[in-house]
């Protein structure tokens, strides 16, 4: 855990930090402001992804800014345990304001690459372990949503309904070894400046997967449990892992309620696991829809038991919650998760 600068007494409540060694409950969700911070002490988030405030046209933050985030989370008793840089996001590719690592257009693609170099350094300077980021093309793929319970609206992915509104992107063809390439590219520039200054590189999946013949021309070669077994192997380093995205691996799985569990213990065991998007889906590869922790196909309370017998101490964050006309923002679906997953903690810490 990551010490937070300017707390103060008054601010922070009574309640005792995290354990070390144990897991936590984090959050991703954005603005990292005044507003949102108070709203997530409000349901003893605290543990977060930052996403600091950057001036100008810069792809990293300044430790100066990286600070006064810091800061800011500290007057409620939070800690900044990773950030998400401003590019290389889960987006879509025509959409994109910096796509020249995953189009890899040189010389911008190098220049980007040494702007995430100063990030990293930067992190080590003001205290936070880990970043997160993407290597995506199609971005996030979904078909529409579905009624849930109540008003709730489920987010759905039917390949077979799947009507891409142009058949490339501005990617035009990337095959299996083209995007194997333009990732170890950026791993073998990045990874050992990681290695050097101790901050954990966090990947997250390609959601969904995707068939092997690709996608609007895209291969995506991390929407499969071989090819993220494949991309650990790349640059082999104790800094160098997954956002580890419960939902999309399982998206990835024609039984996702029995194979999950073997999944996380493959990657866990190999301590590869820096954080988790603990959300559920019911479905499997290629159609599925996402669902409220409680009511999915895996069973969370034996995820968590598996999570803890690999060691993992790191986040637990929920994920793409379900939407309902009623919660604007997802407010209220963000506070169920919180407290659904904040209670597996506490009662898997609570056994021996």
């Amino acid at each position: 855990m990551i010490a937070a600068r300017g707390a103060t007494a008054t601010a922070v409540s009574a309640e005792p930090a995290s354990q070390p060694g144990w897991m936590k409950l984090g959050d991703q969700t954005a603005p990292t402001n005044e507003v949102h911070l108070q709203y997530l002490a409000r349901y003893s988030v605290r543990h977060i992804c930052g996403y600091p405030h950057i001036e100008g046209d810069r792809l990293y933050a300044t430790v100066q800014e990286l600070n006064r985030m810091i800061d800011m989370a500290g007057k409620y008793g939070i800690s900044i345990d990773c950030i998400a840089p401003p590019f290389l996001s889960s987006s879509f590719i025509d959409r994109e304001k910096h796509p020249a690592i995953m189009l890899a257009q040189s010389p911008e693609r190098d220049r980007d690459i040494e702007q995430l170099q100063t990030l990293i350094r930067n992190c080590a300077l003001a205290g936070i372990p880990s970043i997160k980021y993407n290597m995506s093309i199609l971005g996030v793929l979904r078909t529409g949503r579905t009624p849930g319970r109540g008003d709730a609206l489920y987010h759905t992915w039917k390949l077979s309904d799947a009507h891409p509104a142009t058949p490339l992107t501005r990617a035009g063809r990337v095959d299996a070894d083209a995007f194997w390439e333009r990732i170890t590219y950026f791993l073998d520039r990045v990874i050992p400046v990681a290695n050097e200054y101790k901050i954990r590189m966090a990947c997250h999946p390609q959601d969904p997967g995707v068939p092997p013949e690709g996608y609007q021309g895209v291969n995506r070669v991390l929407g499969t449990v071989d090819g993220l077994k494949k991309f650990i192997a790349i640059r082999e380093s104790p800094y160098h892992g997954l956002n580890f995205c419960q939902g999309t691996i399982s998206e990835d799985l024609q039984n996702p309620g029995v194979e999950i569990f073997d999944v996380i213990r493959y990657f866990g065991t190999r301590k590869k696991i820096f954080n988790v998007h603990f959300r559920n889906i019911r479905g499997h590869r290629d159609d599925f829809i996402e669902v409220f922790p409680d009511e999915g196909d895996v069973d969370f309370v034996k995820a968590i038991k598996v999570y803890k017998e690999v060691g993992y101490r790191y986040m637990l964050m929920p994920d793409h919650v379900p939407l309902a006309e009623a919660d604007p923002g997802s407010l209220q679906s963000f506070a169920f998760c919180y407290g659904y997953i904040r209670g597996l903690i506490q009662s898997v810490n609570s056994t021996t």
